[in-house]
């Protein structure tokens, strides 16, 4: 039997959730349960009475972002052009990240939830770079661990803003995705 909550409670819920979205986002997931609280202004008794332990809040935060995580990956397979779908995932993942810094912790983190939605994903890049390869256009030794060295290092953008991480993001994208492209043969080049 589900319990509606109050208002207030709702409300709190709600509070507590955006404060984690914006310190999640800004300063990745290290943040301590009593800043978010604080924050959200409320105790830490209400937090924890919410969110019973820091894995429940981070998937409950990051829910959209998995979704949209799992959308991009599948709108990369659906396009016709594997290596273009490839490059775009390469992109759109880039950029989600560098709108929310936690992102990259939350789906590299060891929740259970998280492990079952990377492995997701992970199969349909795998696939996906699989197109990519048999067009010859990604290098044929690309592994998906290079994928997940690509997300790390992403993670450690610095930047003075927002929009300055997001131009460092597309250039840092532009230059993973020349890595990963294979090497043209100068035999066949005109």
């Amino acid at each position: 039997m589900t319990q509606t909550l109050r208002s207030d409670a709702l409300d709190n819920r709600a509070r507590i959730l955006e404060a984690a979205r914006a310190l999640f986002a800004t300063e990745g997931l290290d943040v301590p349960m009593r800043a978010i609280a604080r924050r959200a202004g409320v105790g830490p008794a209400t937090l924890y009475r919410r969110f019973p332990a820091k894995q429940v809040l981070v998937e409950e935060v990051f829910a959209d972002e998995v979704r949209a995580c799992q959308s991009i990956v599948e709108d990369g397979l659906a396009d016709p052009d594997p290596w273009r779908g490839f490059r775009d995932v390469i992109e759109r993942i880039c950029e989600l990240h560098a709108r929310n810094r936690g992102f990259t912790d939350a789906f590299l983190s060891a929740f259970p939830d998280a492990v079952a939605s990377r492995e997701r994903t992970l199969k349909a890049v795998a696939e996906l770079a699989r197109r990519a390869r048999a067009t010859g256009h990604l290098r044929a030794d690309f592994v998906l661990d290079d994928l997940v060295l690509m997300l790390m290092a992403h993670r450690g953008l610095p930047a003075s803003s927002a929009a300055a991480r997001l131009r460092a993001s597309r250039r840092f994208a532009t230059l993973v995705i020349q890595a990963f492209q294979a090497p043209v043969n100068p035999a066949s080049a005109p």
